[in-house]
Order: structure tokens, then C-alpha cells, then sequence
């Protein structure tokens, strides 16, 4: 038995276990005993004169578009990978520190399980996995996120039938076929959340010769997005600046509006729906059907997706309960029945 082991046996009951889901967009940190402790964007702000991180999280995102210039706000992941190895373990090691001096944890080597993107390297997952050993943990391991996201939506995975879960994210769509526990056919593309923001600041470019910004974009999205043409159209001001004048500029917007611009993105989500459904073998394609769809992420709450895959598709979808937490939930329950789960961490 090592040091970790014994002294874990002796005093973990002092300690906490600590799931995290390392999203592109937000970072959400679960502690056995006390739920969902910390739930933020996945964001840096950092002095490029000294190159010191100056905030992480929410405080760091207030910061995007109106820092100085020698202080920027940014995403170390990006897309579903890591764009910046050192930023992205200063800003794990400052959740997880965060977590546990908020919650009056005792400083003692914590088991972690941290959920990630599929996509990423075998170099970032080591980055990853330093980064909380850093933190005094004692590592149990990294779990892919739609694995975890089926297991946090209480799907019935280590069945033999087909369960299929589709998380949208910020910066990757990951859709999966799992039976037995284990992965059965998967496909992920680089079209979520973030695209979704970007092709409304585009539109705007295009459409009323107007710049606004990703927290304008976001906020668009979520007040009156939609996903399907006959969803309720709804209306709210976009403001941001004219790109002719230099000067402050308002106009209406509409649902339809948003929907147009986000058109493009939504039909590539749905060809990996359909194409995932196309590659599954005709068995577990039969579970599905009889199943649903499961979505989850926070690309999920845009209004009406559901309906539309399911229209596309001809199979029931469905939202799962708390699709913002499956993720960081399926991290927990994984650490509860670590026997039942190890396999499945990397």
C-alpha cells in the first residue's frame, strides 16, 4: 500500500472526492457531500507584460472586450481542444483551489475524476492529468464527455442495447452510440455553441453592417434562439456598433432572424446526428428508435432542437433533466462505483 493509499484509508473521510467537467465554455467542479460547488466560465484573463493569470471564470469573462490592451480574456480551450496547455492547468489548478477553500476542505490528496472532450491528445490528457496531481490530488483518471454525459443521464449503458447521447457543448457536438459500457460508434464535429455565436455576429456583419460581440451573440441566442421554423418569434434589440459610423447602433431582431443565421450550423449538427444513426448497426439503430435520443450539453437548451432532430430523424428526443450538469453528474457517479467504472477511465 503507498502513502496516498494509507493516509487516504486513515483520513478520507476528512478529504472529499472532486468531479470536474473541463468544458470548452464553462468548468463545473461537483465535491462529494455538497453537489455542484462551482459552475464557470471556462475563461482566463491574463497581463501579457508579465504573463500572470489576473482571474479565471466569471471574473475573467466580465473582462472580454473591455480590457486594456496589455490584458486579454481568453478561452484556453478551444473547439474541443486545448489551445493553451499552461493556461488551460493555471485555470484547473485555481477551480480546484477555489472548490476546496470555499468549501473549508480539509488539504488532504482528493480523488478526482475529470470529464474532456473526446478530441483531444494523448498530450493534452497528460497536460490535464498533471495539472490536477499538481492540486494534491489523489488521481483516479479522465473519462471522455459523452460517456460521462450518458452515465450523469442515468442511461442504461452497461445494458446490451443501444443508447445514444448526443452532447453539445461550446466548442464540440459529440454524438455516441454506447452499449455495454462501452463505445459502439461515435462521430464529433466542431460545431456547437461558439459557432452558433459566431454565425449570429456574422449575420449581423452581413445583414445590418453591424459588429457585436460573443457575450451580445450568446445572450441573442439564449433569450429568443430557435432551432425549428415554427417555433414562436420572438423580438429583442441587438445592440452593438455601426461599422460604417464608428457610433453606438440598435436594431430589432427577431427569432427568425437568429434562426437564418444560425441555419447552416444547426444542418451540420443534424448530418452527424443522421450520419452517426446510419453507421450503427441495425440492432442497436432498433434500441435507439425504441429509446430516443438523449441530448445534453448546453447547446441542448436551444429551444425547439429536440423537436427538429426528432422531426429529422423520425426517433423521440429528448432533453435530458439538467443537461448543463450530465457531465460533471456522470464524474460523480463514476467516483461512487469506481469498481464498476474504471475501465472506462483513461
Amino acid at each position: 500500500m503507498g502513502f496516498y493509499d494509507w493516509l487516504f484509508g486513515m483520513f478520507g473521510h476528512l478529504s472529499a472526492d472532486i468531479g470536474i467537467d473541463l468544458g470548452t465554455a464553462n468548468t463545473l467542479v461537483f465535491v462529494k457531500g455538497r453537489g455542484i460547488v462551482l459552475r464557470e466560465p471556462s475563461v482566463v484573463a491574463i497581463d501579457l507584460s508579465t504573463d500572470e493569470v489576473l482571474a479565471v471564470g466569471e471574473e475573467a469573462k466580465s473582462m472580454i472586450g473591455k480590457t486594456p490592451s496589455r490584458v486579454i480574456a481568453m478561452r484556453p480551450l478551444r473547439d474541443g481542444v486545448i489551445a493553451d496547455w499552461e493556461k488551460t492547468e493555471q485555470m484547473l489548478r485555481a477551480f480546484i483551489e477555489k472548490a476546496k477553500s470555499d468549501f473549508g476542505m480539509v488539504q488532504l490528496p482528493h480523488r478526482v475524476v475529470i470529464g474532456i472532450p473526446s478530441g483531444i491528445t494523448a498530450v493534452e490528457r497528460k497536460a490535464v492529468r498533471d495539472a490536477a496531481i499538481r492540486t494534491g490530488a489523489r488521481w483516479e483518471g479522465l473519462i471522455d464527455e459523452p460517456m460521462a454525459a450518458a452515465i450523469g443521464c442515468n442511461m442504461p449503458i452497461d445494458e446490451p442495447g443501444g443508447n445514444m447521447i448526443v452532447d453539445i457543448g461550446g466548442g464540440t457536438t459529440e454524438v455516441a452510440v454506447i452499449s455495454l459500457g462501452g463505445v459502439v460508434v461515435s462521430n464529433s464535429i466542431r460545431t456547437a455553441g461558439d459557432a452558433l455565436d459566431k454565425s449570429i455576429i456574422v449575420y449581423a456583419r452581413r445583414r445590418f453592417n453591424m459588429q457585436i460581440g460573443e457575450r451580445t451573440a450568446e445572450r441573442i441566442k439564449i433569450s429568443i434562439g430557435a432551432a425549428h421554423s415554427q417555433s414562436e418569434n420572438l423580438t429583442t434589440e441587438m445592440r452593438g456598433m455601426d461599422q460604417v459610423t464608428g457610433l453606438p447602433k440598435v436594431v430589432e431582431i427577431t427569432t427568425e432572424d437568429i434562426r437564418e443565421a444560425m441555419g447552416e450550423k444547426i444542418d451540420e449538427i443534424l448530418r452527424c446526428v443522421r450520419y452517426t444513426l446510419e453507421e450503427c448497426p441495425p440492432e442497436l439503430a432498433a434500441d435507439i428508435i425504441d429509446k430516443g435520443i438523449v441530448l445534453a450539453g448546453g447547446g441542448a437548451l436551444l429551444r425547439d432542437l429536440d423537436i427538429l432532430i426528432s422531426r429529422d430523424t423520425g426517433i423521440v428526443t429528448k432533453v435530458a433533466d439538467d443537461p448543463l450538469s450530465a457531465v460533471v453528474l456522470g464524474t460523480m457517479k463514476v467516483l461512487e462505483d469506481l469498481d464498476r467504472f474504471k475501465y472506462m477511465l483513461g
